[in-house]
């Protein structure tokens, strides 16, 4: 289990700041080409341009939530998540962030 401490180093980890920069970027993407009838469509749109302005900034809010949900896991899993892992997380963290604000 990550302890606070550990947690806010992570934070400030660029290698993963990167890995969830570049996961937004193509969460995005897939946003933007998805079917118009899909739950929370107009919202995700919204969130997704506001990604593609600010990608490195909506990272480190998505970062953020990403540690707390994993916070029991050991600093090493979290460093050492694979791309996919990491992608996977991101989509699922989608909604929670695309409110339409």
């Amino acid at each position: 289990m990550a302890t606070y401490t550990e947690l806010r180093t992570l934070i400030n980890d660029g290698t993963l700041k990167d890995k969830v920069s570049i996961a937004l970027l193509i969460a995005s993407e897939a946003i933007r080409v998805e079917d118009a009838g899909t739950a929370n469509h107009a919202n995700r749109l919204k969130w997704a341009k506001k990604v593609l302005q600010d990608p490195d900034g909506n990272a480190d809010d998505v970062l953020r939530s990403l540690l707390a949900q994993n916070a029991s896991a050991s600093v090493a899993t979290i460093t050492g998540a694979s791309d996919a892992t990491i992608q996977t997380a991101v989509n699922n963290s989608v909604n929670t962030f695309a409110d339409g604000s």
